[in-house]
């Protein structure tokens, strides 16, 4: 099992909805927080992308040399540069950071947002652009030259002089919940991403993808996104939850009901569809809370209970088929100490915290520290 973190590079706070408890995103922070996790042990970060964003990929260079081992999962938007351009960024990013990069393919999922960028094109037109791109930016970074005449990419003696660290190119991972976008991801990622619907939408997810992989002769790895909520009781988690959305009103809900509408994400789609019973109703499956969803685009669930609850249900996932989980909280500094602290520990994981030989805990009357003991919950 993996465990990454997340860049709260659009905001971040200690409630949904509200400037109470806000918190100024600005580098100093985003440096707190991959510093952080790099040293708790988490193996990666997910940036995200989009207009309410910091550049994914500025943020990430800015971050590479302040950082010692964490991975960076950065955006790759197809229609908003060459595969060629975006070919010779990646291998760059992939060099400096001594093959740190990894690939998030985002096709985008609001209309408005793309022909801001300029891209006019329709929800499986998008797709199949994102095949032709990846089709020639995979076969750059891994060394060939490149013809390629399609129905909307041409490139004509496309070459890479200056290749990657990572052979034969640094992993794609690939969301897309349509039809359409299972279908490129299965061709072309190396771990097939999905945001935190029920076990059961998942493993059905799972099959298919991995079905549609064989066809192509691959296979696929799967991950999910899911924010998290771990306290040392299952009481003091869901009051935790509770207190996050304390100042959500109907009228902020409906706005950000009424913008999600206007997205032709099939996953946004599916987000809603989770949390569509009503704000009483949230608890979509033991410990998974669509309360996120109310007002946040995009991964709208989150894990929610005691470690051992939470610990548990990542393993169901994980016996489905999911070995890399790319998580959050809020607010992002401090849960990523939480999460490290009550969960790793019940983990099988991937990840190894940076380990160096001082005392931890408070000094006890300035004369000794803490005896170790053994966590129960």
């Amino acid at each position: 099992m993996e465990v990454m973190w997340f860049i709260p590079s659009h905001g971040d706070g200690r409630y949904l909805g509200t400037e109470i408890g806000g918190r100024e995103a600005d580098y100093s922070y985003f440096k707190q927080i991959a510093q952080a996790v790099d040293m708790l042990g988490f193996t990666g970060v997910l940036i995200p992308t989009g207009r309410t964003c910091e550049d994914p990929w500025m943020l990430a260079a800015s971050l590479i040399p302040v950082t010692e081992r964490l991975k960076y999962l950065v955006a790759v938007r197809p229609g908003l540069m060459s595969p060629s351009v975006s070919a010779r960024m990646a291998a760059t990013l992939d060099r400096i950071s001594n093959g740190r990069l990894l690939v998030n393919v985002v096709a985008g999922g609001n209309p408005e947002e793309l022909k801001g960028d300029g891209i006019f094109l329709q929800h499986d037109e998008r797709y199949e652009a994102a095949d032709e791109f990846f089709t020639v930016w995979k076969s750059l970074l891994a060394g060939k030259a490149v013809d390629f005449n399609g129905e909307h990419i041409k490139v004509e003696g496309g070459k890479l002089l200056l290749p990657p660290v990572q052979e034969p190119y640094p992993p794609i991972y690939f969301g897309g919940s349509s039809t359409a976008g299972q279908a490129v991801a299965a061709k072309h990622s190396d771990v097939y991403l999905t945001w935190g619907e029920t076990p059961e939408q998942v493993e059905k997810k799972i099959k298919e993808v991995s079905r549609l992989a064989e066809l192509e002769g691959r296979k696929v790895r799967f991950g999910i996104r899911l924010h998290v909520i771990v306290r040392e009781t299952e009481n003091e988690a869901w009051a935790a939850a509770d207190n996050l959305i304390k100042y959500l009103d109907d009228e902020k809900i409906s706005a950000a009901q009424s913008a999600f509408a206007k997205m032709d994400s099939v996953g946004q789609q599916r987000m809603v569809e989770l949390r569509g019973r009503g704000r009483d109703a949230l608890e979509i499956s033991p410990n998974l809370w669509a309360g996120i969803g109310l007002v946040r685009g995009g991964a709208g669930t989150a894990l929610v209970g005691d470690p051992v609850q939470v610990s548990e249900r990542m393993k169901e996932y994980a016996a489905l088929g999911i070995d890399t989980f790319i998580l959050s909280g809020y607010p992002h500094l401090e849960e990523a100490y939480r999460t490290a602290e009550l969960l790793f520990p019940l983990l099988p994981l991937k990840n190894k915290p940076h380990k160096v030989n001082r005392p931890t805990g408070v000094i006890v009357a300035n004369s000794f520290f803490p005896e170790k003991v053994s966590q129960s919950f």
